[in-house]
Protein backbone atom coordinates (compact mmCIF):
# COMPACT_ATOMS: atom_id res chain seq x y z
CA UNK A 1 0.00 0.00 0.00
CA UNK A 2 1.07 3.49 -0.73
CA UNK A 3 1.43 6.51 1.52
CA UNK A 4 -1.18 9.12 0.98
CA UNK A 5 0.22 12.10 -0.64
CA UNK A 6 -1.58 15.61 -0.91
CA UNK A 7 1.49 17.63 -2.48
CA UNK A 8 3.65 16.56 -5.51
CA UNK A 9 7.16 15.42 -4.66
CA UNK A 10 9.85 17.47 -5.96
CA UNK A 11 12.90 15.74 -7.44
CA UNK A 12 16.27 17.64 -8.45
CA UNK A 13 18.51 15.81 -11.26
CA UNK A 14 21.83 17.20 -11.03
CA UNK A 15 23.59 16.20 -14.94
CA UNK A 16 26.89 16.20 -14.44
CA UNK A 17 29.39 16.56 -17.70
CA UNK A 18 28.81 13.40 -19.99
CA UNK A 19 25.95 11.61 -17.94
CA UNK A 20 24.41 8.90 -19.23
CA UNK A 21 21.83 9.57 -20.88
CA UNK A 22 19.76 6.19 -20.47
CA UNK A 23 20.15 6.11 -16.76
CA UNK A 24 18.70 9.81 -16.86
CA UNK A 25 15.79 8.75 -18.78
CA UNK A 26 15.14 5.51 -16.86
CA UNK A 27 15.56 7.85 -13.57
CA UNK A 28 13.04 10.53 -15.19
CA UNK A 29 10.08 8.75 -17.31
CA UNK A 30 8.45 6.42 -14.21
CA UNK A 31 7.75 10.04 -12.94
CA UNK A 32 6.29 11.69 -15.78
CA UNK A 33 4.20 8.21 -16.38
CA UNK A 34 2.89 8.51 -12.58
CA UNK A 35 1.66 11.78 -13.38
CA UNK A 36 -0.08 10.55 -16.72
CA UNK A 37 -1.61 7.34 -15.73
CA UNK A 38 -2.78 8.95 -12.53
CA UNK A 39 -4.48 12.11 -13.85
CA UNK A 40 -2.87 13.72 -11.00
CA UNK A 41 0.47 15.59 -10.61
CA UNK A 42 2.58 13.40 -8.16
CA UNK A 43 5.52 14.67 -9.12
CA UNK A 44 7.71 17.81 -10.49
CA UNK A 45 11.14 17.73 -11.33
CA UNK A 46 13.89 20.32 -11.77
CA UNK A 47 17.08 19.84 -14.30
CA UNK A 48 20.14 21.21 -13.16
CA UNK A 49 23.94 21.18 -14.10
CA UNK A 50 26.88 22.67 -11.91
CA UNK A 51 26.89 26.03 -14.31
CA UNK A 52 23.44 26.48 -15.55
CA UNK A 53 24.65 25.77 -18.93
CA UNK A 54 22.67 23.07 -20.79
CA UNK A 55 23.82 19.49 -19.72
CA UNK A 56 25.69 17.54 -22.11
CA UNK A 57 25.50 13.48 -22.27
CA UNK A 58 28.07 11.12 -23.48
CA UNK A 59 26.25 10.36 -26.43
CA UNK A 60 27.18 14.59 -27.26
CA UNK A 61 23.15 15.54 -26.90
CA UNK A 62 22.37 18.39 -24.89
CA UNK A 63 19.89 19.27 -22.34
CA UNK A 64 18.42 22.59 -20.98
CA UNK A 65 18.13 22.68 -18.02
CA UNK A 66 16.39 24.77 -15.54
CA UNK A 67 18.97 26.73 -13.47
CA UNK A 68 22.13 26.26 -12.35
CA UNK A 69 23.08 24.25 -9.05
CA UNK A 70 23.73 27.49 -6.82
CA UNK A 71 20.44 28.94 -7.58
CA UNK A 72 18.13 25.48 -7.32
CA UNK A 73 15.33 25.98 -5.37
CA UNK A 74 14.91 24.04 -2.07
CA UNK A 75 14.50 19.73 -2.92
CA UNK A 76 13.88 17.07 -0.91
CA UNK A 77 15.36 14.86 -3.25
CA UNK A 78 17.97 15.70 -5.57
CA UNK A 79 19.89 12.82 -7.99
CA UNK A 80 22.94 12.92 -9.32
CA UNK A 81 23.24 11.95 -13.25
CA UNK A 82 26.82 11.13 -14.04
CA UNK A 83 28.33 8.66 -16.71
CA UNK A 84 31.71 8.58 -18.83
CA UNK A 85 34.76 9.16 -16.63
CA UNK A 86 32.70 9.77 -13.18
CA UNK A 87 35.21 8.13 -11.22
CA UNK A 88 37.31 11.19 -12.30
CA UNK A 89 34.60 13.54 -11.38
CA UNK A 90 36.24 16.06 -8.85
CA UNK A 91 34.84 19.30 -9.04
CA UNK A 92 35.50 20.45 -5.53
CA UNK A 93 32.68 23.04 -5.89
CA UNK A 94 30.51 20.05 -6.73
CA UNK A 95 31.07 18.37 -3.80
CA UNK A 96 30.67 21.43 -1.18
CA UNK A 97 27.59 21.52 -2.66
CA UNK A 98 26.16 18.11 -2.33
CA UNK A 99 27.86 18.35 1.30
CA UNK A 100 25.56 21.08 2.32
CA UNK A 101 22.25 19.79 0.45
CA UNK A 102 22.89 16.78 2.87
CA UNK A 103 22.95 18.83 6.11
CA UNK A 104 20.30 20.42 5.13
CA UNK A 105 18.33 16.39 5.12
CA UNK A 106 17.94 16.15 1.14
CA UNK A 107 17.57 13.26 0.08
CA UNK A 108 20.50 11.73 -2.37
CA UNK A 109 20.73 9.34 -4.99
CA UNK A 110 23.00 8.20 -7.93
CA UNK A 111 22.45 6.73 -11.20
CA UNK A 112 25.48 5.17 -13.23
CA UNK A 113 29.36 6.12 -11.89
CA UNK A 114 27.56 9.24 -9.63
CA UNK A 115 27.69 6.84 -6.39
CA UNK A 116 31.73 7.45 -7.37
CA UNK A 117 30.94 11.42 -6.62
CA UNK A 118 28.81 10.65 -3.68
CA UNK A 119 31.22 8.42 -2.13
CA UNK A 120 34.59 11.65 -3.31
CA UNK A 121 31.95 14.10 -1.44
CA UNK A 122 32.18 11.62 2.00
CA UNK A 123 28.38 10.73 1.53
CA UNK A 124 28.42 6.99 1.40
CA UNK A 125 30.56 6.72 4.90
CA UNK A 126 28.54 3.99 7.02
CA UNK A 127 25.50 3.54 3.60
CA UNK A 128 25.30 0.45 1.61
CA UNK A 129 25.59 1.61 -2.34
CA UNK A 130 25.70 -0.03 -5.83
CA UNK A 131 27.21 1.57 -9.19
CA UNK A 132 27.92 -0.33 -12.27
CA UNK A 133 29.22 -3.77 -12.64
CA UNK A 134 32.18 -2.34 -14.70
CA UNK A 135 33.30 0.40 -12.59
CA UNK A 136 32.38 -1.85 -8.91
CA UNK A 137 36.08 -2.98 -8.93
CA UNK A 138 37.40 0.23 -9.00
CA UNK A 139 35.29 1.90 -6.75
CA UNK A 140 35.80 -1.09 -4.24
CA UNK A 141 39.37 -0.59 -4.34
CA UNK A 142 39.28 3.63 -4.15
CA UNK A 143 36.45 3.52 -1.40
CA UNK A 144 37.17 -0.12 0.89
CA UNK A 145 35.58 1.33 3.50
CA UNK A 146 32.33 1.63 1.94
CA UNK A 147 30.33 -1.39 1.22
CA UNK A 148 29.52 -1.60 -2.66
CA UNK A 149 26.94 -4.34 -3.27
CA UNK A 150 27.17 -5.26 -7.02
CA UNK A 151 23.32 -5.37 -7.17
CA UNK A 152 20.92 -3.83 -9.56
CA UNK A 153 20.00 -0.98 -6.70
CA UNK A 154 20.12 -0.12 -3.06
CA UNK A 155 18.05 2.22 -0.81
CA UNK A 156 19.97 2.93 2.40
CA UNK A 157 17.78 5.71 4.73
CA UNK A 158 18.10 8.43 2.70
CA UNK A 159 20.44 7.19 0.30
CA UNK A 160 19.33 5.31 -2.78
CA UNK A 161 21.91 4.43 -5.65
CA UNK A 162 21.43 2.09 -8.57
CA UNK A 163 24.17 0.44 -11.42
CA UNK A 164 22.53 2.82 -13.97
CA UNK A 165 20.77 1.73 -17.60
CA UNK A 166 17.39 0.08 -16.77
CA UNK A 167 18.44 -0.72 -13.13
CA UNK A 168 17.66 3.65 -12.73
CA UNK A 169 14.10 2.79 -13.96
CA UNK A 170 13.79 0.03 -11.34
CA UNK A 171 14.57 1.54 -8.62
CA UNK A 172 12.48 4.48 -9.49
CA UNK A 173 9.24 1.88 -10.12
CA UNK A 174 10.25 1.01 -6.36
CA UNK A 175 10.22 4.35 -4.85
CA UNK A 176 7.15 5.31 -6.56
CA UNK A 177 5.04 2.26 -5.93
CA UNK A 178 6.26 2.47 -1.50
CA UNK A 179 4.63 5.99 -2.11
CA UNK A 180 1.85 5.48 -4.50
CA UNK A 181 1.16 1.76 -4.56
CA UNK A 182 2.18 -1.08 -6.59
CA UNK A 183 -0.73 -0.91 -8.74
CA UNK A 184 0.52 2.68 -10.15
CA UNK A 185 3.84 1.31 -10.53
CA UNK A 186 2.56 -2.04 -12.24
CA UNK A 187 1.16 0.06 -14.70
CA UNK A 188 3.75 2.09 -15.07
CA UNK A 189 5.98 -0.39 -16.12
CA UNK A 190 3.38 -1.81 -18.62
CA UNK A 191 3.65 1.61 -20.63
CA UNK A 192 7.40 1.32 -20.32
CA UNK A 193 7.17 -2.55 -22.14
CA UNK A 194 9.06 -3.32 -19.11
CA UNK A 195 7.22 -6.67 -18.23
CA UNK A 196 9.10 -7.39 -14.67
CA UNK A 197 10.06 -4.44 -11.91
CA UNK A 198 13.12 -6.51 -10.22
CA UNK A 199 14.18 -5.79 -6.88
CA UNK A 200 17.47 -4.40 -6.01
CA UNK A 201 18.40 -6.76 -4.09
CA UNK A 202 18.99 -8.40 -7.67
CA UNK A 203 22.37 -8.80 -8.72
CA UNK A 204 23.58 -7.47 -11.45
CA UNK A 205 23.55 -9.83 -14.10
CA UNK A 206 26.45 -9.24 -16.51
CA UNK A 207 28.63 -9.70 -13.19
CA UNK A 208 27.76 -12.86 -12.95
CA UNK A 209 26.86 -13.88 -16.57
CA UNK A 210 29.20 -11.80 -18.56
CA UNK A 211 29.10 -13.87 -22.27
CA UNK A 212 25.41 -14.34 -23.51
CA UNK A 213 26.49 -17.65 -24.94
CA UNK A 214 26.21 -18.89 -21.48
CA UNK A 215 23.51 -20.85 -21.26
CA UNK A 216 24.41 -24.13 -19.20
CA UNK A 217 24.46 -24.10 -15.69
CA UNK A 218 27.22 -25.46 -14.88
CA UNK A 219 28.62 -22.82 -17.08
CA UNK A 220 27.70 -19.88 -15.34
CA UNK A 221 28.48 -21.98 -12.35
CA UNK A 222 32.34 -21.98 -12.86
CA UNK A 223 32.36 -18.11 -14.46
CA UNK A 224 30.73 -17.38 -11.01
CA UNK A 225 33.91 -18.85 -9.16
CA UNK A 226 35.76 -17.69 -11.56
CA UNK A 227 35.23 -13.80 -10.57
CA UNK A 228 34.64 -14.45 -6.94
CA UNK A 229 38.26 -15.49 -7.16
CA UNK A 230 40.25 -13.15 -9.16
CA UNK A 231 43.26 -12.51 -6.68
CA UNK A 232 43.72 -15.95 -5.63
CA UNK A 233 43.10 -17.44 -9.21
CA UNK A 234 41.80 -21.19 -8.52
CA UNK A 235 43.68 -24.02 -10.38
CA UNK A 236 41.71 -26.23 -12.32
CA UNK A 237 41.74 -28.98 -10.03
CA UNK A 238 40.53 -27.01 -7.25
CA UNK A 239 38.00 -25.21 -9.46
CA UNK A 240 36.68 -28.19 -10.52
CA UNK A 241 35.99 -29.24 -7.18
CA UNK A 242 34.31 -27.10 -5.87
CA UNK A 243 31.88 -26.94 -8.67
CA UNK A 244 31.63 -30.69 -8.00
CA UNK A 245 32.52 -31.29 -11.45
CA UNK A 246 35.65 -33.46 -13.58
CA UNK A 247 38.24 -31.31 -14.66
CA UNK A 248 37.75 -32.81 -18.20
CA UNK A 249 33.85 -32.35 -18.09
CA UNK A 250 34.81 -28.36 -17.41
CA UNK A 251 37.66 -28.27 -20.03
CA UNK A 252 34.87 -29.68 -22.43
CA UNK A 253 32.34 -26.90 -21.45
CA UNK A 254 34.78 -23.95 -21.54
CA UNK A 255 36.11 -25.67 -25.34
CA UNK A 256 32.42 -26.40 -26.16
CA UNK A 257 30.62 -23.13 -25.61
CA UNK A 258 33.18 -20.81 -25.21
CA UNK A 259 35.60 -21.93 -28.11
CA UNK A 260 38.93 -21.83 -25.50
CA UNK A 261 40.29 -23.24 -22.51
CA UNK A 262 39.57 -22.42 -18.69
CA UNK A 263 42.86 -21.53 -18.15
CA UNK A 264 42.60 -18.60 -20.89
CA UNK A 265 38.99 -17.90 -20.15
CA UNK A 266 40.11 -17.19 -16.28
CA UNK A 267 43.07 -15.23 -17.86
CA UNK A 268 41.23 -13.03 -20.03
CA UNK A 269 38.67 -12.79 -17.12
CA UNK A 270 41.69 -11.21 -14.94
CA UNK A 271 43.25 -9.30 -17.54
CA UNK A 272 39.75 -7.04 -17.82
CA UNK A 273 39.65 -6.60 -14.32
CA UNK A 274 43.02 -5.28 -14.52
CA UNK A 275 42.19 -3.12 -17.43
CA UNK A 276 39.51 -1.60 -14.97
CA UNK A 277 41.72 -0.85 -12.33
CA UNK A 278 44.41 0.51 -14.16
CA UNK A 279 42.10 3.15 -15.80
CA UNK A 280 39.59 3.92 -12.69
CA UNK A 281 41.63 4.02 -9.80
CA UNK A 282 45.41 5.83 -9.04
CA UNK A 283 46.54 2.07 -8.26
CA UNK A 284 50.35 1.44 -9.51
CA UNK A 285 50.51 -1.23 -12.27
CA UNK A 286 52.34 -3.85 -10.04
CA UNK A 287 49.32 -3.37 -7.25
CA UNK A 288 46.80 -4.17 -10.12
CA UNK A 289 49.39 -7.11 -11.04
CA UNK A 290 48.70 -8.46 -7.39
CA UNK A 291 44.94 -7.65 -7.07
CA UNK A 292 44.60 -9.90 -10.01
CA UNK A 293 46.53 -12.50 -8.89
CA UNK A 294 50.02 -12.09 -10.81
CA UNK A 295 52.87 -12.78 -9.09
CA UNK A 296 55.54 -10.66 -10.97
CA UNK A 297 54.77 -7.07 -12.78
CA UNK A 298 56.90 -8.37 -15.74
CA UNK A 299 54.37 -11.93 -15.97
CA UNK A 300 51.45 -9.44 -15.74
CA UNK A 301 52.53 -6.93 -18.79
CA UNK A 302 53.44 -9.70 -20.87
CA UNK A 303 49.39 -11.42 -20.76
CA UNK A 304 48.76 -7.67 -20.87
CA UNK A 305 50.18 -6.62 -23.74
CA UNK A 306 49.78 -9.99 -25.50
CA UNK A 307 45.83 -9.47 -24.72
CA UNK A 308 45.22 -5.92 -25.50
CA UNK A 309 48.20 -4.93 -27.66
CA UNK A 310 49.44 -2.18 -25.70
CA UNK A 311 51.50 -2.48 -22.20
CA UNK A 312 49.32 -1.73 -19.33
CA UNK A 313 51.53 1.23 -17.95
CA UNK A 314 50.80 2.45 -21.80
CA UNK A 315 47.59 2.01 -21.46
CA UNK A 316 47.09 3.46 -18.08
CA UNK A 317 48.31 6.76 -19.35
CA UNK A 318 46.69 7.11 -22.42
CA UNK A 319 42.95 6.64 -20.65
CA UNK A 320 44.14 9.19 -18.05
CA UNK A 321 45.38 11.80 -21.15
CA UNK A 322 41.79 11.35 -23.01
CA UNK A 323 40.12 11.78 -19.54
CA UNK A 324 41.93 15.38 -19.22
CA UNK A 325 41.78 15.85 -23.35
CA UNK A 326 38.26 15.17 -23.62
CA UNK A 327 36.41 17.96 -21.61
CA UNK A 328 38.50 20.31 -23.35
CA UNK A 329 38.01 19.07 -26.88
CA UNK A 330 34.22 19.43 -26.42
CA UNK A 331 34.43 23.04 -24.58
CA UNK A 332 36.07 23.78 -28.25
CA UNK A 333 33.83 22.06 -30.26
CA UNK A 334 36.01 19.28 -31.32
CA UNK A 335 34.53 16.16 -32.45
Amino acid sequence: MGQVVSTPETVGFLLVPRFSMIAFTAALEPLRLANHISGRQLYRWVLLSPEGGAGEASCGLRIAVDSAMDAAPSLPTLIVCSGVDGHWYDDRRVLSWLRRRAAEGVELGSVCTASHILARAGLLNGYRCTIHWENLAGFAETYPEIEATGELFNIDRNRFTCAGGTAAMDMMLYRIASTHGEKLAVSIAEQLLHDKIRQGSVRQHVAIQPNPGIDREELAAAVKLMQENIEEPLDLLALSAQLGQSRRNVERLFRKFMNCSPARYYLGLRLQRARQLLCQTKMSVMEVAISCGFVSATHFSKCYRDYFGVAPRNDQSSHRVRHLIEPVRQMAGVK
